[in-house]
């Protein structure tokens, strides 16, 4: 990535950060199309939130000893048969939505640089944080020196090897994939603005059938064993195949992607919005339907469809000013602290069940998962209050560019 600017257009000061980040950014001026793209996407604001709290709700259901607190059998099961795909829709959501928001907000006369000093400030403080607050209160028991020095540089999620792309604080591995989407985006924004609006709509169809087929290649080219920990709840793939379908940043590049496509189709009013309800519906079928098909297809393929539908129905219904239960004060305030609560709820999770001793009744597993949210989000507003803010607010530009903007 060189440090040249990026023709036509470029990135704003806006956009996401990765899984959790706000999606409040916006660019000011006409598209090609003459559309003001002034509006802010509060309502993906919003829907960050809920998408860290399926993460959140699938870790609580891993019946893993490190992280279940069901005293029954059955019980816990029956959790996980609800929530085991839950953190895969909504990783695959942050991939879409970082990829859209980023379109949405480009600008002109940026620079790699820039917007890559941008990406960094926003994302790596709160994760060098979480990394070192893993490894002092559990992770550094079974986690050795170099996974951990590979993860605190976001290098991990690039070995195949369970135990390390899943190392210290387990949702670290996305920002890894985050970081590759960065590095390139300039160089796909170049691209898609160049791809005529007519076109777009073969471009976002070949990109889906991609990522549809990508568990396909996994299964047919892939040894499938030795199996991965997720065996044993019936998810018989190896760990090779697990980590090609869904954790390695170069086959998720194209949820960025197709989140970056999506955004150029709205953007020039090439997209066909059915809305926010029946993108919900359609979104809520497809995680049904994720119970019935083989393990890697319902990781992404089954409802990557959906997902870029409620994307775009939420951004539309932001450009229109339409009723949208997620600008409210109160998810809006959520969706900005969704970033640091991405990062945070595991580690509150997993040492709460170190802790704890014994297992638990469902009544009181459900107040112990109530007492674990209400931390998680605590631990959070802390997080960014007090440090990703303040730290976004002040090093996000050099000094020569604030002088220039206060000039």
């Amino acid at each position: 990535m060189t440090g040249g600017g990026f023709p036509p257009t470029a990135v704003g000061e806006g956009g996401a950060a990765g899984p959790g980040a706000p999606a409040q950014g916006s660019a000011e001026g006409p598209d090609k199309a003459g559309r003001s793209r002034s509006a802010r996407l509060d309502s993906l604001t919003g829907l960050r939130f809920g998408a860290a709290l399926l993460v959140f709700f699938n870790h609580v259901g891993l019946p893993f000893p490190h992280l279940r607190l069901l005293e029954s059998d059955s019980a816990a099961m029956n959790l996980f048969d609800v929530t085991g795909n839950a953190g895969a829709l909504g990783v695959t959501f942050f991939f879409v939505l970082s990829g859209f928001v980023l379109t949405w907000s480009a600008r002109e006369r940026d620079t790699a640089a820039r917007f890559m000093r941008r990406r960094l400030v926003k994302i790596y403080p709160n994760y060098v944080i979480t990394w070192a607050l893993a490894l002092v209160l559990f992770a550094s028991a079974y986690t050795t020196t170099g996974t951990a020095i590979a993860n605190l540089f976001m290098v991990h999620v690039w070995v195949p090897d369970f135990d390390v792309f899943s190392s210290v604080n387990q949702p670290s591995w996305s920002l890894g994939c985050e970081a590759f989407f960065y590095a390139c985006f300039p160089l796909l924004h170049s691209w898609f603005t160049r791809i005529r609006a007519e076109h777009l709509t073969y471009w976002i169809a070949a990109v889906t059938a991609g990522i549809i087929a990508t568990p396909w290649a996994a299964y047919v080219f892939i040894a499938d064993k030795p199996y991965f920990p997720g065996a044993s709840l019936g998810a018989t793939v190896s760990a090779e195949q697990y980590w090609f379908a869904y954790n390695l940043p170069v086959t998720r590049v194209l949820d960025f992607a197709l989140g970056m496509l999506v955004a150029q189709a709205v953007i020039r009013g090439r997209w066909f919005n059915i809305g926010m309800v029946w993108s919900g519906v359609l979104l809520a079928g497809s995680y049904v339907l994720c119970s019935h098909v083989p393990f890697l297809y319902s990781q992404r393929s089954v409802t990557i469809i959906p997902i870029v539908l409620l994307i775009a129905a939420a951004a539309t219904a932001d450009i229109r000013g339409t009723t949208s239960w997620f600008r409210g004060r109160t998810m809006l305030w959520l969706g900005e602290i969704s970033f640091a609560f991405y990062l945070v709820h595991f580690i509150v999770l997993t040492y709460m069940r170190k802790e704890l001793e014994g297992t638990f009744s469902v009544a009181e597993t459900t107040g112990l998962v109530a007492l674990g949210l209400v931390i998680s989000v605590l631990a959070s507003w802390a997080l960014y209050a007090l440090v990703e803010r303040p730290i976004t607010r002040r090093f996000s530009s050099s000094r020569r560019a604030r002088r220039a903007v206060a000039s």
